[in-house]
């Protein structure tokens, strides 16, 4: 006898309603074992990171600031993966794009500014974004390398040129040695929504964006056209659909929006360019769109759970001294949990005997 998985014909509706909430009880129940075994209790430790961070408006808007940048970096991911295109390097995309924006904040400083600027700093950043993306999507088309080696060594690529812009030709002679860049002019740095607050107008940016796309891969032939390359490149090529061209297509759009969210999150939240401008917003991006199972709408929903764990175990550290490390694992097994449970939806377990020889 051995185990084997087969394709279903047809997904009960009994399966559709239940593996939901499998998807969330299984990670909850994970969540209770380690914070048990780590010595917390675990009703605390929930409340903590799931309900204390939404509590007051402070909160929802520190959320808020957390899931524009997630959000819009998944937005571009999830075209990608619906394509069937493996961008890992997002993180580097973010990376370039908040250096491109916050270069032209840089070499403006203490100069006439005005409104201009910052719609060229959003410009400049998804140009950037969008170019860094389009190496490795090149590299596929034209020598057949595989892009999610590429894109991923671009990220530290993307680390390094900004750790040595801002240790070097970028760095603020007034900061007393630190590697940053001069605080952004005001210019600069993305209004505020609410005074006395953090909340800027790069959360109604992403949120626009979530309803474009949601239009376009809802309702436009170039939606259909990457869904169809993804899912049967073969009927695509039938259909007169260029699978390199979407490629490099997917890549800049990916590219652009990653390379927007660090623009905006250096002229929004950091005011600045420093080493650890990003916590890591590009591959967390790669769990919310998964999570949000590719689809615009819910990668905003996801982009807003993750950055309630973002913000809840940021929470746990200070009050229940709990490692940054366990808010990484409980992502982990969220996403873990979310595809095993898709995967029951599509396919089904079953015993088969084997032949006597």
């Amino acid at each position: 006898m051995r185990l084997v998985m087969e394709k279903r014909s047809e997904t009960p509706l009994w399966l559709m309603v239940v593996s939901p909430l499998i998807a969330v009880g299984l990670p909850v129940l994970a969540a209770i074992i380690m914070f048990t075994l780590l010595g917390k209790d675990p009703a605390r430790a929930l409340y903590v990171y799931f309900i204390d961070p939404i509590s007051d408006s402070w909160g929802l808007q520190e959320v808020a600031v957390k899931a524009t940048p997630l959000v819009l970096i998944a937005l571009g991911l999830a075209v990608c993966y619906r394509a069937n295109v493996w961008n890992i390097g997002a993180e580097g995309q973010f990376l370039l794009g908040a250096m491109a924006g916050g270069w032209l904040a840089v070499i403006t400083h203490g100069s006439t500014q005005g409104p201009w600027l910052l719609p060229a700093m959003m410009m400049l950043g998804a140009l950037a974004g969008a170019c860094w993306a389009l190496i490795p999507g090149v590299l596929r088309t034209r020598f057949g390398a595989n892009e999610i080696l590429t894109s991923l060594m671009l990220v530290y690529v993307a680390e390094y040129l900004l750790d040595y812009l801002v240790r070097g030709p970028w760095r603020d002679p007034g900061g007393f040695n630190m590697p940053q860049t001069v605080i952004f002019e005001p210019e600069a740095v993305l209004p505020l929504l609410m005074e006395g607050g953090r909340l800027n107008i790069g959360t109604p940016i992403m949120l626009v964006m979530v309803v474009a796309f949601a239009i376009l891969m809802g309702r436009t032939l170039k939606g259909f056209e990457i869904r169809l390359v993804g899912e049967a490149p073969r009927a695509a090529r039938f259909a007169g659909f260029s699978e390199k061209g979407l490629v490099l297509t997917v890549f800049a759009i990916s590219g652009a929006l990653a390379g927007l969210a660090g623009m905006l999150e250096a002229a929004g939240t950091v005011k600045q360019l420093q080493p650890g401008i990003s916590p890591g917003y590009g591959f967390t991006a790669i769990i919310v769109a998964f999570l949000g199972r590719l689809n615009p709408v819910g990668c905003l929903v996801a982009g807003i759970f993750i950055a309630i764990t973002f913000i809840g175990g940021e929470n746990a550290q200070i009050m229940l001294r709990l490692p940054l490390d366990a808010t990484r694992v409980l992502q982990g097994l969220l996403l873990f949990f979310v595809l095993a449970c898709d995967s029951l939806l599509l396919y089904r377990f079953r015993f088969v005997r084997e032949a006597r020889a």
